[in-house]
């Protein structure tokens, strides 16, 4: 790791933090942070979850004010109060959780985030042009609530471009983005990069920090441990530097379970009309999952992922309930409770408002998922509520310790997590109970390189377990890490699976495109 001065790769000095700290209580998220952003840069912000990324950039948007420490913009000192101030400014930010409202149209949204009036359509017309122009194409007119989480993104893209900001902070930006998607988005990054704007990016997909970044500054436990030219390193060596080891190599050993064994999971036949104007309707969709196994799902957002999810959770019912069957017993008019308790478990890729309740505790949040299962555990009254409480608590402990939970206070709201900290949390949430069943959708969204390898190693572990796994992921190196076989969504439709031996880049784009001639069928049965 070669150490280079704050001038190298960079023209003059757009902004400074110097000695930037943020004290929560007795925690120091940020340690006097020292970070210089040239005019025509991309910078890359590297550190592990908790490592104090998010709180920096909040600071330095004006989401957050900081204890001590300065922010010099433009070679002037100043106090950035709000995030209003900060786009007034000329900075902008993409968050890695979206602030979008549900009810509203993509263009409303844009509008919120507007300092001047302007007329609905005047911001339509813009959206459109900036999507078709950068390639994050989107309906305006779409209510947000019906859009995946991949074009929730592209909106949160373009709001911000609309702003025409002189640095643009984004955190994570690839997170739900295809690759083809995400050469398009650094297409337009560099195209930015050449008009003069400057880019502090955020990312734990290191191969695509060492393609797109001029210069890296990395972070842990709330310090800057080195910049470098990432261009110069390996992306092992970024991970060594933000987690001060060498990061877990996935051991995939074979699956050893009779595959005469009676599936644990299957679809028959599911075919589902959409539920709102812009959702997508599932055709004939049909998979088989034994013990042992994982079935892996690519896709292009909004293909019908999250459909084929509430579906396999029980958060949409069935018209038969032969259509979904969890351990030889018909659930499709079950609902989620009922194949929690047949073994079944569920981790949706939206973590705060689906997965968690954000203003709920840990051990809360615990409780509202485990109720149906642990009620004995967990729930009761007088000496014994006492006793069960104490149940809890340990589970709670037990999954923290597991999953290197990290947090700034014994049971903190979700909302205080960082996002791969809360992942990390609902994914060992599932795992706790040693489930027959798992569905996940985007196990390691937004989570570090560490994290994101323990998280994959423990799916694999709870396969060769003898349980059955279905990883919804548009993480392509994740699916090819961990998956016994791959299927792909297409316009509401599974391809066949295809077994990893058989697979590769290539025919896995195909497959997701539709075009693949040994994946026209619409099932993914055992291969």
């Amino acid at each position: 790791m070669t150490s280079i001065s704050d001038k190298s790769g960079a023209g003059r000095s757009l902004l400074e933090a110097r000695k930037l700290t943020k004290i929560f209580g007795s925690l120091k998220a940020c340690d006097g942070i020292d970070l210089t952003i040239g005019t025509g840069e991309i910078h890359a912000l590297l550190g592990e979850n908790g490592a104090g990324k998010s709180t920096l950039v909040k600071m330095l948007f004006g989401a957050l004010q900081p204890t001590s420490g300065e922010i010099i913009w433009k070679d002037s000192v100043l106090t950035v109060t709000s995030p209003a101030m900060a786009r007034s400014l000329g900075i902008g930010m993409v968050f890695q959780h979206f602030s979008l409202f549900d009810a509203l149209t993509a263009a409303e949204n844009i509008a919120l985030s507007l300092d001047e009036k302007t007329d609905l359509n005047t911001i339509a017309a813009k959206a459109r042009e900036i999507g078709q122009t950068y390639g994050l194409p989107v309906d305006p007119d779409a209510l947000v609530g019906d859009l995946s989480v991949g074009e929730r993104q592209r909106i949160e893209i373009i709001r911000c471009l609309l702003q025409n900001p002189d640095l643009i902070i984004l955190d994570e930006p690839t997170s739900v983005l295809t690759p083809q998607e995400a050469d398009l988005l650094f297409v337009t990054l560099e195209r930015l990069k050449s008009e003069g704007k400057s880019i502090l990016y955020i990312s734990h997909r290191l191969e695509e920090v060492r393609r797109l970044c001029d210069r890296a500054t990395v972070l842990r436990h709330g310090k800057v441990v080195g910049q470098c030219d990432p261009r110069q390193e390996t992306a092992g060596s970024l991970a060594r530097l933000m987690v001060g080891s060498d990061i877990h190599v996935i051991e995939r050993r074979p699956n050893e379970a009779p595959m005469a064994q009676a599936a644990l999971i299957e679809v028959n036949g599911l075919s589902q009309k959409p539920r709102g104007p812009f959702s997508v309707s599932l055709h004939d969709i049909r998979l088989v999952v034994k013990p042992g196994e994982i079935l892996g799902i690519a896709g292009v957002a909004g293909n019908g992922q999250g459909e084929l999810f509430e579906a396999l959770s029980g958060e949409v019912l069935q018209e038969r309930a032969d259509i979904v069957r969890i351990r030889g017993k018909d659930t499709g008019r079950s609902g989620i409770s009922a194949r929690r308790r047949l073994g079944a478990a569920f981790v949706p890729e939206e973590r705060l408002g689906h997965g968690a309740v954000p203003n709920m505790s840990l051990t809360d949040n615990l409780l509202l998922s485990r109720y149906s299962t642990d009620g004995k555990v967990f729930l009761g009254g007088g000496l014994l509520r006492l006793l069960q409480q104490s149940g809890l608590s340990l589970a709670a402990k037990r999954i923290f310790a597991q999953m290197d939970v990290r947090k700034s206070s014994e049971n903190p709201d979700a909302s205080a997590l960082s996002g791969g900290n809360l992942q990390k949390f609902l994914i060992g949430r599932e795992l706790d109970r040693n489930p027959s069943v798992l569905v996940v959708n985007q196990p390691t969204w937004g989570v570090d390189a560490g994290a994101a390898a323990h998280i994959r190693q423990a799916l694999v572990d709870l396969a060769r377990s003898g349980s059955a796994v279905i990883v919804i992921s548009q993480d392509l190196d994740e699916l090819f890490e961990i998956s016994d076989r791959i299927a792909a969504m297409v316009h509401g439709r599974l391809s066949d699976s295809v077994p990893i031996e058989a697979m590769n880049m290539e025919r896995v784009g195909l497959m997701m495109g539709g075009a693949d001639p040994a994946s026209v069928h619409v099932s993914a049965g055992a291969a």
